[in-house]
């Protein structure tokens, strides 16, 4: 809906009154002027007198009182502004809010990541705020045991998760922060004062592995079954969150593979993390259901895909 400075489209009637006579009167209360509350509505003067005089009709009493030298509003008019401001304001956000909603910028961005939001990508929920303030945006953490549940449930509308995604129903969108694997070890474990591991090494000690709901494949990623030359890796317990598995490398009951955001925000005074070669980098995914794809999901993608690589 056009504000009081804009042109206003085609008229539309609330009651007896017209929406462009109000118009007309808000921008005239403003600049108590006609030529300039004209040139605000791209209107001429003329049309200006008649769109008040319009209104004043329908009310049947005068709003503003207009000599050569000056332009003021009545009383009548005065208390007319102080209940017309707030009844208006209100139409036009209930318009707005409805034209938001039909082109799908409205409500929340519901965002799930799992792990650690690092790396820029708070900078970015707040580029995109400050670009969309309306968007309001929500933040949720994933279990580590769940990461797609959050999308098949509409939980959140678009998720940060450790990739890959193999999902049907999911539309994987920007990829970002690939970063080396780590081991995380107890500091009594062999390990914990080597400068490095061969992804080799990791068939010397048991895995922590990640509990269901998550897919096997994924379950098979994050914690693999087998070295990259086919020798077994044994098998430790499986977490259904992080803090479960950093508790069980600290006792020393498995190691687990974390990717490097991970290591820098969880440091512990009894878990180190060394680096592994000959695995693949680990990666971030940003994954939104096919079927919800919104006009603030298609937004924030983009805000992703500019700012990070």
């Amino acid at each position: 809906m056009a504000g009081p400075g804009t042109t206003g489209g085609q008229r539309a009637a609330v009651g007896t009154v017209e929406i462009r006579e109000l118009e007309c009167f808000l921008v005239l209360a403003e600049e108590l002027h006609f030529g300039r509350t004209g040139e605000r509505l791209y209107v001429s003067q003329s049309r200006v007198s008649q769109l008040i005089r319009s209104l004043e009709q329908r009310i049947g009493a005068r709003l503003v009182d207009r000599t050569s030298r000056r332009v003021r509003l009545t009383r009548l008019g005065e208390d007319f502004l102080t209940a017309l401001r707030p009844a208006y304001t209100a139409l036009r956000d209930t318009v707005d809010n409805a034209r938001a909603a039909a082109s799908g910028l409205s409500g929340p961005l519901r965002i799930g990541f799992q792990g650690v939001v690092g790396y820029g990508f708070m900078d970015v929920i707040g580029e995109f705020e400050d670009r969309f303030p309306e968007s309001a945006t929500r933040i949720a953490e994933l279990p580590l045991s769940d990461p797609f549940g959050p999308l098949h449930r509409d939980e959140v509308d678009i998720a940060v998760v450790l990739l890959p995604v193999a999902e049907p129903a999911l539309v994987l969108g920007p990829v970002f922060s690939r970063q080396p694997q780590y081991l995380a070890v107890s500091r009594r474990h062999p390990f914990a004062d080597r400068t490095g591991l061969d992804a080799e090494d990791l068939a010397t000690a048991p895995l922590v592995g990640i509990a269901a709901p998550a897919p096997d494949y994924w379950r098979e990623a994050q914690a693999p079954t087998r070295t990259p030359s086919g020798t077994p890796i044994p098998q430790g317990p499986e977490v259904s969150t992080l803090q479960e598995g950093l508790s069980l490398v600290a006792a020393n009951r498995g190691v687990m593979l974390l990717c490097h955001p991970t290591t820098e925000h969880h440091q512990r005074r009894d878990v180190a993390y060394v680096s592994v070669t000959g695995l693949p980098d680990s990666a971030l995914g940003l994954v939104w259901r096919g079927g919800r794809e919104t006009a603030w999901v298609r937004a924030f993608a983009d805000a992703v895909a500019d700012a990070l690589d």
